[in-house]
């Protein structure tokens, strides 16, 4: 997927959206994720063994809406052919803009519930035919392949294939650092400059799609 510099920078644009809507989703949530489903998964595991099963309930239902979210996002691909990204991006920023304004209204537990179903439309806007494709809320495998390809280079192939896949890690720590500033200063009101962002990049992946 990291193919080119324009998918390079649209990929690191939105691993900084995600990080920066994860970060204000870590600290309202008291530290489960919006969109980091292993540690949501582990948490759940851990609350069960503890008999907190409210905490594993709510792990479960972040976990859920992630699904939900995901497969939307693919159902979008499916039917808008290759004008795919713009579409899913302007979602996106609906349910972002949404969340915001759940927030706005006191339904905060609605907002949240938009913004995980944000997080998992955006996995599928580098997906392939309707099957696996870039993951963008997650950076394991961002980082296992950063490895392998450093490992790759030292053993005399490409010399710097490993560098988009570190940009993403460091745009998405970038974007939490943000999101994390953004929400001790206006709480979930925070989301409405990630809404922004979704929906400017949404024009931008429209405009250069039909050049």
């Amino acid at each position: 997927m990291l193919d080119s510099h324009r998918n390079v920078a649209l990929a690191c644009a939105l691993s900084a959206l995600a990080g920066y809507v994860d970060g204000i989703g870590f600290l309202h949530l008291g530290g489960l994720c919006v969109f980091f489903k292993s540690s949501n998964s582990t948490r759940m595991g851990v609350s069960l063994a503890e008999g907190d099963w409210w905490g594993a309930a709510a792990a479960l239902g972040l976990i859920a809406l992630f699904v939900v979210g995901a497969a939307a996002g693919s159902l979008i691909v499916l039917g808008r052919g290759a004008n795919r990204q713009p579409w899913l991006l302007l979602a996106e920023a609906g349910l972002l803009a949404l969340a915001a304004l759940y927030y706005q209204i006191g339904l905060p537990n609605v907002a949240i519930a938009a913004i995980v179903l944000a997080m998992g439309l955006e996995n599928a806007v580098f997906q392939i035919d309707g099957g696996a494709g870039l993951g963008l809320t997650y950076v394991t495998g961002a980082l296992v392949k950063a490895g392998q390809m450093i490992a790759a280079a030292l053993s005399g192939g490409v010399r710097w294939a490993w560098v988009p896949n570190l940009l993403l890690w460091t745009a998405l720590v970038t974007g939490a650092v943000c999101g994390a500033l953004a929400y001790h200063w206006i709480n979930l009101a925070a989301i409405w400059f990630a809404a922004g962002v979704a929906l400017a990049l949404s024009a931008i992946v429209a405009a250069t799609t039909h050049r």
